[in-house]
């Protein structure tokens, strides 16, 4: 699956689960890690923790699709997942606000606000 269709679906994914402020950056001028980060926030750590868990299940079983690496799930407060071109970033809202990958990672046009479809 190309990085873009699966930037998409895992998007939809985190939104049909209630996932807030989903933030996508285009990071592959920037870094040979991935062509995109998906930054999003869950309610509370049990919420970042169920997210995580259902995307990696939800990706795995319905399109073939396996996490490479995760990590933070323990925690629930910066959950990782690496899906090779891309990487998702799940935090809880005061983890979010206190690293703030936002600022570190954009060069200006590169961020997409996912409004859901």
């Amino acid at each position: 699956m190309e990085s873009n269709q699966l930037k998409n679906l895992i998007c939809k994914e985190l939104d049909d689960r209630k996932a807030v402020d989903i933030t996508v950056l285009k990071v592959e001028h920037l870094t040979v890690v991935a062509d995109y980060f998906i930054i999003c926030t869950g309610k509370s750590n049990r919420q970042v923790k169920a997210l995580a868990e259902y995307l990696e299940d939800t990706l795995d079983k319905n399109h073939q699709v396996r996490c490479l690496r995760m990590d933070g799930v323990d925690e629930g407060k910066w959950v990782v997942l690496d899906y090779g071109g891309v990487i998702v970033h799940i935090f809880n809202d005061d983890t979010r606000m206190f690293y703030c990958l936002e600022k570190l990672w954009t060069d200006g046009d590169n961020v997409e606000f996912y409004k859901g479809e």
